[in-house]
């Protein structure tokens, strides 16, 4: 089998490709619908970005599972001892209004774990990268999370989360609440200290968060599902219980408040 750090560079070549491919699609009014049952829009550039990424990635990986957003739930992924698991364009509204917060989120999982992943911000010329035994990276350049407490700590999330319901005897901790349109690069802006936890009560989509668990993880922060648990990917729901993402001192703040 290849070594995680060859599935790097297969990820990382990818997903440059994926950015040009969007780009070409960006701020030209592409052709937009909604998926239905809730799952929000989705664009042609979506799809193309999804074509071409299935068959880089499975042309040089024929024996890996495939879980993407964008394709047919094939149910031999979960036999096969590695799967890519794959969200062509993540934050797809901020793609669709012309703003440059949107990414290619690229992993390969080996079981239940992931190895590698790439998260890639073709607008902004952002790529941060990690693999299991390796550092994580944005642009070459090594992550650290911050050490905030929760009083003040600068939060990325969604409204909700905010109602006192969600938290021990209806108090809201004291935090600074901010949003970005793409889950996986909040991960990663956690990950860097820009912000100091990315955080969500609701059940994640494994495409939106496994490259930046694995990030945010390398970088040295906590990652987890809503109620402390270890993230396990490459399941039959594809789905993961919430997140908190932050440096071990907020994680353990907000895992202790949170109801």
């Amino acid at each position: 089998m290849p070594a995680p750090e060859t599935d790097l560079a297969l990820l990382a070549e990818a997903a440059e490709q994926a950015g040009r491919i969007a780009l070409g699609y960006w701020r030209r009014d592409p052709k937009a619908w909604d998926k239905g049952d809730g799952a929000g829009p989705v664009t042609e550039a979506d799809l193309a970005v999804n074509d071409a990424l299935a068959a880089r990635l499975m042309g040089a990986r024929p024996g890996y599972g495939w879980l993407s957003e964008e394709s047919e739930a094939d149910p031999a992924r979960l036999d096969a001892e590695h799967c890519f698991i794959i969200d062509p364009i993540d934050g797809t509204r901020a793609f669709i209004d012309g703003q440059d917060g949107f990414a290619h989120s690229l992993a390969v999982a080996r079981g239940e774990r992931i190895v590698a992943a790439v998260v890639h911000l073709p607008a902004q010329g952002l790529t941060y990268t990690a693999r299991e035994d390796g550092p994580a990276l944005l642009n070459g350049q090594p992550l650290r999370p911050s050490n905030a407490g929760i009083d003040g700590a600068r939060v990325l999330t969604y409204r909700a989360v905010t109602e006192a319901e969600n938290w021990r005897a209806g108090i809201v901790p004291p935090f600074r609440r901010e949003f970005r349109s793409s889950l996986a690069w909040r991960l990663c802006l956690a990950a860097e200290g820009r912000f100091d936890a990315a955080l969500s009560l609701r059940a994640a989509w494994e495409w939106d968060i496994a490259a930046g668990a694995l990030i945010a993880e390398r970088a040295g922060a906590r990652v987890s599902d809503r109620r402390g648990g270890a993230m396990r990917f490459n399941s039959p729901r594809a789905m993961v219980d919430g997140l908190i993402v932050a440096g071990p001192r907020l994680h353990g703040a907000l895992l202790e408040a949170l109801a």
